[in-house]
Protein backbone atom coordinates (compact mmCIF):
# COMPACT_ATOMS: atom_id res chain seq x y z
CA UNK A 1 0.00 0.00 0.00
CA UNK A 2 1.21 3.50 -0.79
CA UNK A 3 0.71 4.85 2.72
CA UNK A 4 3.14 2.29 4.12
CA UNK A 5 6.01 3.74 2.11
CA UNK A 6 5.39 7.25 0.85
CA UNK A 7 2.70 9.09 2.83
CA UNK A 8 1.83 12.55 1.58
CA UNK A 9 2.55 14.86 4.53
CA UNK A 10 -0.08 17.54 5.07
CA UNK A 11 0.74 20.55 7.31
CA UNK A 12 -1.29 20.63 10.52
CA UNK A 13 -3.12 23.86 9.63
CA UNK A 14 -4.48 22.24 6.45
CA UNK A 15 -5.68 19.00 8.01
CA UNK A 16 -9.21 18.05 8.95
CA UNK A 17 -9.48 17.38 12.65
CA UNK A 18 -11.42 14.17 13.31
CA UNK A 19 -11.34 14.01 17.10
CA UNK A 20 -9.62 15.61 20.09
CA UNK A 21 -9.22 13.77 23.37
CA UNK A 22 -7.50 14.63 26.63
CA UNK A 23 -3.99 13.76 25.45
CA UNK A 24 -4.20 13.30 21.67
CA UNK A 25 -5.69 14.76 18.49
CA UNK A 26 -6.67 12.65 15.47
CA UNK A 27 -6.42 14.20 12.00
CA UNK A 28 -7.45 12.89 8.63
CA UNK A 29 -4.61 10.81 7.21
CA UNK A 30 -2.78 11.15 3.89
CA UNK A 31 -4.49 8.08 2.40
CA UNK A 32 -7.99 6.59 2.78
CA UNK A 33 -8.24 4.44 5.88
CA UNK A 34 -5.44 6.27 7.71
CA UNK A 35 -5.30 8.88 10.47
CA UNK A 36 -2.55 11.00 12.00
CA UNK A 37 -2.37 10.71 15.78
CA UNK A 38 -0.86 13.80 17.45
CA UNK A 39 0.39 13.57 21.05
CA UNK A 40 -0.25 16.65 23.19
CA UNK A 41 1.64 17.76 26.30
CA UNK A 42 -1.57 17.83 28.34
CA UNK A 43 -1.55 15.78 31.52
CA UNK A 44 -4.95 14.90 32.95
CA UNK A 45 -6.19 12.80 35.85
CA UNK A 46 -9.55 11.92 37.38
CA UNK A 47 -11.25 12.37 33.98
CA UNK A 48 -9.67 15.78 33.37
CA UNK A 49 -10.71 17.20 36.75
CA UNK A 50 -6.97 17.74 37.19
CA UNK A 51 -5.20 19.20 34.16
CA UNK A 52 -1.76 20.64 33.40
CA UNK A 53 0.44 21.08 30.36
CA UNK A 54 3.84 19.43 30.89
CA UNK A 55 6.43 20.31 28.26
CA UNK A 56 7.87 17.27 26.50
CA UNK A 57 5.36 14.67 27.72
CA UNK A 58 3.75 14.19 24.31
CA UNK A 59 7.11 13.67 22.61
CA UNK A 60 8.07 10.94 25.07
CA UNK A 61 4.69 9.19 24.92
CA UNK A 62 4.79 9.22 21.11
CA UNK A 63 8.24 7.62 21.06
CA UNK A 64 7.57 5.04 23.80
CA UNK A 65 4.22 4.06 22.28
CA UNK A 66 5.88 3.73 18.86
CA UNK A 67 8.49 1.41 20.37
CA UNK A 68 5.85 -0.77 22.05
CA UNK A 69 3.52 -0.96 19.02
CA UNK A 70 6.38 -1.67 16.60
CA UNK A 71 7.39 -4.64 18.75
CA UNK A 72 3.80 -5.84 19.10
CA UNK A 73 3.43 -5.76 15.31
CA UNK A 74 6.69 -7.69 15.00
CA UNK A 75 5.46 -10.55 17.21
CA UNK A 76 2.13 -10.79 15.38
CA UNK A 77 -0.14 -8.83 17.72
CA UNK A 78 -2.42 -6.80 15.40
CA UNK A 79 -2.43 -3.05 16.06
CA UNK A 80 -3.53 0.15 14.33
CA UNK A 81 0.05 1.49 14.24
CA UNK A 82 1.85 2.03 10.92
CA UNK A 83 4.79 4.24 11.82
CA UNK A 84 5.96 7.41 13.55
CA UNK A 85 5.94 10.50 11.33
CA UNK A 86 7.81 12.97 13.54
CA UNK A 87 8.44 13.85 17.19
CA UNK A 88 4.74 14.15 18.05
CA UNK A 89 2.83 12.23 15.40
CA UNK A 90 2.12 8.71 14.21
CA UNK A 91 0.47 7.35 11.10
CA UNK A 92 -2.21 4.87 12.13
CA UNK A 93 -4.97 2.85 10.49
CA UNK A 94 -8.50 4.09 11.04
CA UNK A 95 -10.45 1.73 13.30
CA UNK A 96 -13.86 1.68 14.92
CA UNK A 97 -13.01 2.12 18.59
CA UNK A 98 -14.83 -0.23 20.98
CA UNK A 99 -16.08 1.93 23.89
CA UNK A 100 -14.19 0.01 26.55
CA UNK A 101 -11.00 0.49 28.51
CA UNK A 102 -9.35 -2.87 29.16
CA UNK A 103 -7.26 -2.87 32.32
CA UNK A 104 -4.86 -5.73 33.04
CA UNK A 105 -3.63 -5.90 36.63
CA UNK A 106 -0.63 -7.87 37.90
CA UNK A 107 -0.08 -6.10 41.22
CA UNK A 108 -2.58 -4.47 43.59
CA UNK A 109 -2.60 -0.70 43.13
CA UNK A 110 -4.90 2.27 42.53
CA UNK A 111 -8.65 1.65 42.48
CA UNK A 112 -8.26 -2.13 42.95
CA UNK A 113 -6.50 -1.60 46.29
CA UNK A 114 -9.22 0.83 47.41
CA UNK A 115 -12.10 -1.32 46.19
CA UNK A 116 -10.95 -4.59 47.77
CA UNK A 117 -8.87 -3.30 50.67
CA UNK A 118 -5.67 -4.79 49.28
CA UNK A 119 -2.24 -3.54 50.27
CA UNK A 120 -0.71 -1.61 47.38
CA UNK A 121 2.17 -3.57 45.91
CA UNK A 122 0.75 -7.02 46.71
CA UNK A 123 1.33 -9.51 43.90
CA UNK A 124 -2.04 -10.75 42.65
CA UNK A 125 -2.72 -14.53 42.52
CA UNK A 126 -2.92 -14.16 38.73
CA UNK A 127 -3.34 -11.38 36.22
CA UNK A 128 -6.84 -9.89 36.33
CA UNK A 129 -8.63 -8.30 33.36
CA UNK A 130 -11.23 -5.61 34.04
CA UNK A 131 -13.51 -3.66 31.69
CA UNK A 132 -14.52 -0.02 32.04
CA UNK A 133 -17.11 1.78 29.92
CA UNK A 134 -15.50 4.75 28.14
CA UNK A 135 -17.65 7.66 29.26
CA UNK A 136 -16.04 10.68 30.92
CA UNK A 137 -19.36 12.04 32.18
CA UNK A 138 -19.87 8.81 34.13
CA UNK A 139 -16.20 8.62 35.23
CA UNK A 140 -15.60 5.45 33.16
CA UNK A 141 -17.54 2.99 35.35
CA UNK A 142 -16.41 -0.59 35.72
CA UNK A 143 -18.66 -3.00 33.80
CA UNK A 144 -19.09 -6.76 33.45
CA UNK A 145 -19.23 -8.90 30.33
CA UNK A 146 -23.00 -9.01 30.85
CA UNK A 147 -23.20 -5.23 30.51
CA UNK A 148 -20.97 -5.26 27.44
CA UNK A 149 -23.04 -7.81 25.54
CA UNK A 150 -26.43 -6.55 26.77
CA UNK A 151 -25.77 -3.01 25.54
CA UNK A 152 -24.08 -4.14 22.32
CA UNK A 153 -20.68 -2.60 22.98
CA UNK A 154 -19.04 -5.88 21.91
CA UNK A 155 -20.11 -9.41 21.09
CA UNK A 156 -19.10 -12.47 23.13
CA UNK A 157 -16.62 -13.43 20.37
CA UNK A 158 -15.16 -9.93 20.38
CA UNK A 159 -14.75 -10.09 24.17
CA UNK A 160 -12.86 -13.37 23.76
CA UNK A 161 -10.63 -11.76 21.12
CA UNK A 162 -10.02 -8.70 23.32
CA UNK A 163 -9.09 -10.85 26.32
CA UNK A 164 -6.73 -12.96 24.22
CA UNK A 165 -5.03 -9.78 22.96
CA UNK A 166 -4.84 -8.38 26.49
CA UNK A 167 -3.09 -11.52 27.76
CA UNK A 168 -0.57 -11.43 24.89
CA UNK A 169 0.14 -7.74 25.40
CA UNK A 170 0.55 -8.27 29.14
CA UNK A 171 3.01 -11.12 28.60
CA UNK A 172 5.04 -9.03 26.15
CA UNK A 173 5.05 -5.85 28.25
CA UNK A 174 5.89 -7.71 31.48
CA UNK A 175 8.97 -9.23 29.86
CA UNK A 176 9.96 -6.01 28.09
CA UNK A 177 9.87 -3.92 31.26
CA UNK A 178 11.36 -6.65 33.46
CA UNK A 179 14.40 -6.60 31.19
CA UNK A 180 14.66 -2.86 31.86
CA UNK A 181 14.43 -3.24 35.64
CA UNK A 182 10.79 -2.10 35.72
CA UNK A 183 7.78 -3.87 37.25
CA UNK A 184 4.59 -3.74 35.17
CA UNK A 185 1.96 -3.21 37.87
CA UNK A 186 -0.98 -2.73 35.50
CA UNK A 187 -1.88 -1.13 32.19
CA UNK A 188 -4.85 0.13 30.22
CA UNK A 189 -5.39 -0.58 26.55
CA UNK A 190 -8.09 0.06 23.99
CA UNK A 191 -9.19 -2.02 21.04
CA UNK A 192 -10.87 -1.29 17.74
CA UNK A 193 -12.50 -3.03 14.82
CA UNK A 194 -10.38 -2.82 11.69
CA UNK A 195 -12.22 -3.51 8.46
CA UNK A 196 -10.45 -5.00 5.43
CA UNK A 197 -13.19 -5.27 2.84
CA UNK A 198 -15.85 -7.52 4.35
CA UNK A 199 -13.39 -8.90 6.90
CA UNK A 200 -13.15 -7.44 10.39
CA UNK A 201 -10.61 -8.11 13.09
CA UNK A 202 -9.98 -6.73 16.58
CA UNK A 203 -6.72 -4.80 16.95
CA UNK A 204 -4.91 -2.94 19.73
CA UNK A 205 -5.42 0.82 19.32
CA UNK A 206 -4.83 4.16 21.08
CA UNK A 207 -1.43 4.20 22.87
CA UNK A 208 0.65 2.24 25.37
CA UNK A 209 2.92 4.56 27.33
CA UNK A 210 3.66 5.61 30.93
CA UNK A 211 0.36 7.53 30.70
CA UNK A 212 -1.51 4.22 30.46
CA UNK A 213 0.72 1.91 32.53
CA UNK A 214 1.76 1.72 36.16
CA UNK A 215 5.52 1.18 36.13
CA UNK A 216 7.60 0.76 39.28
CA UNK A 217 11.37 0.45 39.60
CA UNK A 218 12.04 -3.16 40.60
CA UNK A 219 14.61 -2.28 43.30
CA UNK A 220 13.14 0.88 44.82
CA UNK A 221 9.43 0.75 43.85
CA UNK A 222 9.79 4.35 42.65
CA UNK A 223 6.85 5.27 40.42
CA UNK A 224 7.76 5.90 36.78
CA UNK A 225 4.29 6.66 35.41
CA UNK A 226 1.36 9.10 35.52
CA UNK A 227 0.81 8.43 39.24
CA UNK A 228 3.56 11.03 39.72
CA UNK A 229 1.08 13.56 38.34
CA UNK A 230 -2.04 12.09 39.97
CA UNK A 231 -0.37 12.15 43.42
CA UNK A 232 1.50 15.49 43.03
CA UNK A 233 4.89 13.79 43.28
CA UNK A 234 6.54 15.85 40.54
CA UNK A 235 9.25 14.65 38.19
CA UNK A 236 6.87 13.20 35.59
CA UNK A 237 8.94 14.01 32.49
CA UNK A 238 12.12 12.84 34.21
CA UNK A 239 10.43 9.51 35.05
CA UNK A 240 9.19 9.07 31.47
CA UNK A 241 12.69 9.90 30.21
CA UNK A 242 14.13 7.21 32.46
CA UNK A 243 11.65 4.65 31.07
CA UNK A 244 12.69 5.64 27.54
CA UNK A 245 16.38 5.49 28.43
CA UNK A 246 16.07 1.99 29.90
CA UNK A 247 14.20 0.81 26.80
CA UNK A 248 17.09 2.08 24.67
CA UNK A 249 15.07 4.90 23.10
CA UNK A 250 16.84 7.93 24.59
CA UNK A 251 20.46 8.71 23.78
CA UNK A 252 22.62 8.07 26.85
CA UNK A 253 24.15 11.55 27.06
CA UNK A 254 22.31 14.24 29.00
CA UNK A 255 20.01 16.48 27.05
CA UNK A 256 21.10 20.11 26.58
CA UNK A 257 19.69 22.49 29.17
CA UNK A 258 16.39 24.00 28.11
CA UNK A 259 15.80 21.71 25.16
CA UNK A 260 13.30 18.91 24.72
CA UNK A 261 14.12 15.22 25.15
CA UNK A 262 16.83 13.95 22.82
CA UNK A 263 15.47 11.03 20.83
CA UNK A 264 17.03 8.45 18.57
CA UNK A 265 15.71 8.78 15.04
Amino acid sequence: MDFLNKPRYVPMNRRRRIYEGKAKILYEGPEPGTLIQHFKDDATAFNAKKHEVIDGKGVLNNRISEFVFTNLNAIGVPTHFIRRLNMREQLIREVEIIPLEIVVRNVAAGSLSKRLGLEEGMQLPRSIIEFYYKNDELDDPMVSEEHITAFGWATPQEIDDIMALAIRVNDFLSGLFLGAGIRLVDFKMECGRMWEGEMMRIVVADEISPDSCRLWDIKTNDKMDKDRFRRDMGGLVEAYQEVARRLGILIENERPHGSGPVLVK
